[in-house]
């Protein structure tokens, strides 16, 4: 026998060898699909409605957050950026707890003395509208890390055309970037030079004005000839004089506390009032 395909319009034979329209079958399924879409317009034409009426659109959220996080350097009180004392959980070498007491605040600033030339060249494109550090140190007193939030004047592209280059061209590890620490007289910090710097990270956020950074040392000031980048000091397997005293850990784990309370208060600063 040969056989040969069904003629359009038909998808098989009944039971008594007549074909059976196409059509027939059809009718149910395209209801069902005009249906479904009629639904789904519904869907998505309540859920503009929705967003519009409450005014709770995805790009004027983030725009509205981006602007409200410029301003909090003179908005909200140091304690909520920089507190007095911040628990880190796990966040010491092996998974240690850590907890950091602040020991001194610096009065914001702008930024020209606060970074070395080539760092404060790299930052340049987004400008510097504010600087707020301050420096803590660990439950024994043995180590010290100042920690710094550089609020600035770009906007969402110009940070995210820096974030980009940082993560592309590793500037976050190259130590003649490495961020100056913040000594206070009177301080386990007032040794805390720009020699005393062994650890450090820096991070350009994208969804704020912000560059977060924070660098550590050793309290009793000695001196430190190859310091290394949080990100590395921090591997399981690094075996340099910061990386074993866990300065690594210091840095990065304040950095991304301050970070993450720095999120926290520029999304309180969008909320409406219910």
């Amino acid at each position: 026998m040969v056989s040969f395909g069904k003629p359009e319009g038909y998808d098989g034979y009944d039971g008594r060898m007549r074909a059976r329209p196409l059509g027939l079958r059809m009718r149910p399924r395209t209801a069902a699909a005009a249906a479904c879409l009629v639904l789904g317009l519904g869907l998505i034409g309540g859920a503009a409605t929705g967003s519009w009426l409450t005014g709770d659109g995805g790009d004027g959220t983030a725009a509205s957050g981006f602007s409200a996080a410029a301003t909090l350097w003179h908005s909200v009180p140091v304690d909520q950026l920089f507190p007095p004392t911040v628990p880190g959980t796990g966040a010491g070498p092996g998974g240690a707890d850590r907890t950091w007491t602040r020991i001194a605040v610096a009065r914001d600033s702008a930024c020209a003395d606060a970074f070395d030339p080539l760092l404060r060249r790299a930052l340049a494109p987004v400008g510097c509208r504010r600087l707020l550090r301050a420096t803590y140190t660990d439950a024994t007193q043995s180590y010290v890390t100042t920690v710094g939030l550089l609020f600035t004047k770009g906007d969402p592209a110009a940070m995210s055309a820096l974030a980009t280059r940082f993560r592309e061209e590793h500037l976050d590890r190259r130590a003649d970037l490495m961020p100056r620490p913040y000594a206070a007289k009177g301080t386990a910090a007032a040794h805390f030079g720009d020699r005393q710097r062994a650890s450090w990270t820096i991070s350009v956020l994208a969804d704020v004005p912000v560059v977060a950074y924070a660098v550590s040392g050793w309290a009793d000031g000695r001196t430190v000839d190859s310091p290394q980048p949080a990100a590395d000091a921090v591997h399981s397997g690094a075996t340099t004089a910061p990386a074993q005293a866990g300065l690594g850990n210091e840095a990065q784990g304040l950095a991304d506390r301050v970070e993450r309370r720095l999120r926290q208060t520029a999304g309180k600063a969008t909320e409406k009032p219910s």
